[in-house]
């Protein structure tokens, strides 16, 4: 076929691709980017030793970064000697990443509630409550329903003591006193001590139930969403009428079901 003359100079006009990427890359503001990556999503506070751990640098190395984050308005140092997203640069990188995690995990909580007929939710943890972003609803007519914007008790749903639980223990204590140890039903925990060994078992377990503690005949189940060294900020639930639980190894399928579509979305998350 003959090339055209148009053809011609539109190839000339054509900027030429390099054949190589450029790799010059900037250290130091890979490092910072680093820094605020790893206290929007995975550590709200962090130390000047756990950032140096973070980021495999010498804590001079990592305070002089550390300095000029806070110095341009980045970050801010706690009284307690924690570093934290100053308040405006938190707003943003909330926003970015709950648009990330609604945009990568719905289609896996569709997915989940297509395999069991059961309406599933996704939840996250904000300053100091957890608040349903999501919710997929059951396609039967009988149904365990979620809102999406309901604040959620600790102490008192799935999806709470699961991201409760794997907080620091200051974090947790926040989250349970702002929110209070109402009683719902007969079967919420509202004694500290048991609440506690409640959360040590959900860590152990690495899951959550909810056993008519918020509503009576219904029966919910929850799994984290963790991110690098088990921290969690959200977690997905399966929500199901206490008459649709047949046994024990029904519900051992319901939380392998949830625990694999938790996989996918972190493994997501952390490929995006």
């Amino acid at each position: 076929m003959a090339v055209t003359k148009k053809a011609r100079a539109n190839a000339k006009k054509s900027p030429k691709v390099p054949r190589e990427r450029e790799t010059s890359l900037s250290r130091a503001v890979v490092k910072a980017l680093e820094v605020l990556e790893f206290l929007q999503a995975q550590q709200p506070m962090a130390t000047l030793n756990e950032i140096s751990q973070h980021l495999n640098l010498s804590k001079t190395s990592t305070f002089r970064l550390l300095r000029t984050l806070e110095v341009k308005n980045c970050l801010t140092l706690t009284g307690w000697g924690q570093y934290q997203l100053a308040s405006d640069i938190q707003a943003v990188a909330r926003t970015q990443w709950l648009g990330k995690l609604l945009r990568v995990a719905m289609p896996h909580l569709q997915a989940l509630s297509r395999e069991l007929s059961e309406t599933t939710s996704l939840a996250a943890l904000f300053e100091n409550h957890i608040e349903v972003i999501a919710v997929v609803e059951s396609p039967r007519v009988i149904r365990m329903s979620n809102v999406v914007g309901h604040i959620l008790p600790p102490n008192g749903s799935s999806l709470g003591k699961v991201i409760t639980a794997f907080q620091p223990p200051d974090r947790q204590e926040k989250l349970v006193r702002s929110y209070g140890t109402f009683r719902f039903t007969d079967h919420t925990i509202t004694d500290q001590a048991e609440l506690r060994h409640e959360f040590e078992r959900v860590r152990d377990q690495k899951f959550g139930t909810d056993r008519e503690e918020s509503v009576y005949d219904g029966v919910c189940f929850a799994v984290p969403l963790f991110a690098p060294k088990e921290q969690v900020g959200a977690a997905i639930s399966v929500s199901i009428p206490k008459s649709r639980v047949h046994d024990a190894e029904h519900e051992q399928t319901i939380i392998e079901a949830a625990r694999a579509a938790a996989q996918r979305i972190t493994a997501e998350l952390q490929i995006g």
